[in-house]
């Protein structure tokens, strides 16, 4: 596994490439958030908590969590 966590104010995302179906959700979820073509992609303060967290869960692959604080 190759998880990785993205560290907010207010909520983390993690993210597991190999888990990843590329189905776009959060890029056209939140683009502000997850921007593939930035370093780092996953921004998670460019969005509120509430907003992350709806589109992280949409993720149909669970590649992206939201992680405790």
């Amino acid at each position: 596994m190759s998880r990785k966590t993205y560290e907010g104010t207010a909520v983390s995302v993690s993210f597991d490439d190999e888990v990843c179906s590329h189905a776009a959700e959060c890029v056209r979820g939140l683009p502000a958030v997850f921007e593939p073509g930035r370093r780092p992609w996953i921004q998670p303060d460019q969005a509120t908590a509430e907003e992350v967290i709806a589109v992280v869960a949409r993720c149909p692959s669970g590649a992206l969590r939201i992680e405790p604080r």
